[in-house]
């Protein structure tokens, strides 16, 4: 029986191209089930966290391995061209540089997660978790680009030449990418000042929200709304920021305006009621303010002044109290006024 021949290649060896491909995608699942239901079952009876780390962070790494040493078999094992093997060649130095990137930082990170945990539970106190996201972000920079230009290197790519053309053109460079820069020195400002927390809410020019992340370019922070809103760093740093969770507590107002027929009596009770608010939700603290204020267009206003706990629900805290006043005001018979208006006429002998 005749061989049929593709590109130089008969169908067989073709055949058996794709099957050892298909074959590195199942050894990458074996590689999987291996580091998930051995190593890792291994690693969760030690005390060491460190043979977990390991476990995490090598697991991908490896399958990825298993896929491209796959590929690239199958490829040279069939009959190309130098031109394509030269290129097969260097796209696979490429693949295995990063690979080896790739782990090197994923493994970095870990570590450096790791110590900081250990320093928290030995010092009996919580780190930073901002300061913890942009060194592992900055580390991964660095160790990205040191892996960029070592697979650049060993492709042919001359770097002492691109470094040269790089400082030719580095006026350029600085001019177009100097919004990049201020972010990214606004990113270490964040990391040394770290004037908030990962988590906690805070304002500045108009945004109110919680951090998402901290990273070396920009800030995420899902706003009240639920929102995510993404600030470059260099316009966090030019503001004024109020760390909302550093309050010990929250002042909520409230302006209330009773009906002009009500008795000084009625008004009294009115105040009196709403300094015994916290004894009915537990949320507000024990310091609250009723005040007769003035005597409005069309009601006699009181102002309410009340302080939410750090610990209690924001919205459903104030929800709680305007249900409470609603609830007493109406069994007492106060009634909120609205606007009205009483018109005098003068009829003429």
């Amino acid at each position: 029986m005749k061989d049929i021949y593709i590109w130089n290649n008969t169908l067989l060896d073709i055949l058996i191209s794709l099957g050892i491909i298909i074959a590195g995608f199942f050894l990458a699942k074996v590689i999987y089930l291996i580091f998930t239901k051995v190593f890792g079952r291994l690693a969760a009876k030690t005390e060491s966290t460190l043979d977990d780390l390991l476990v995490d962070k090598f697991r991908a790494p490896f399958m990825f391995a298993a896929v491209i040493a796959s590929i690239w078999y199958a490829i040279k094992r069939l009959n190309t061209t130098p031109e394509v093997q030269d290129s097969i060649g260097k796209i696979y130095t490429i693949l295995i540089v990063i690979n080896f990137t790739w782990a090197f930082s994923r493994l970095f990170s870990g570590i450096l997660q790791n110590v900081f945990n250990n320093l928290s539970k030995r010092d009996g106190s919580r780190l930073n978790d901002s300061t913890v996201e942009i060194l592992q972000q900055a580390s991964k920079y660095l160790i990205w680009s040191l892996g960029i230009l070592v697979a650049m290197h060993n492709v042919g790519i001359e770097i002492g030449t691109l470094i040269a053309g790089l400082g030719i053109g580095g006026v350029a460079v600085a001019l177009a990418a100097q919004d990049t820069l201020k972010n990214l020195l606004g990113g270490f400002m964040l990391f040394f000042d770290h004037p908030f927390n990962i988590g906690e809410r805070i304002r500045f020019a108009g945004i109110d929200g919680f951090v998402l992340t901290i990273g070396l370019r920009s800030l995420r922070v899902r706003t009240l709304d639920g929102r995510i809103v993404t600030i470059p760093n260099s316009q966090v740093v030019d503001n004024a920021i109020e760390n909302v969770n550093s309050e010990p507590s929250t002042k909520i107002k409230v302006t209330l305006g009773l009906t002009y027929d009500t008795t000084p009596e009625k008004m009294e009770l009115a105040m009196k009621l709403l300094k015994d608010i916290p004894s009915k939700i537990p949320e507000i603290e024990e310091t609250t303010g009723a005040t007769f204020m003035e005597y409005g267009d069309f009601s006699l206003q009181i102002l309410f002044v009340y302080y939410i706990k750090k610990t209690g629900d924001y919205f459903q805290t104030q929800s709680d109290v305007n249900m409470e006043i609603l609830r007493r005001f109406n069994e007492n018979g106060l009634e909120f006024a609205f606007p009205t208006q009483t018109i005098y006429t003068k009829s003429e002998a």
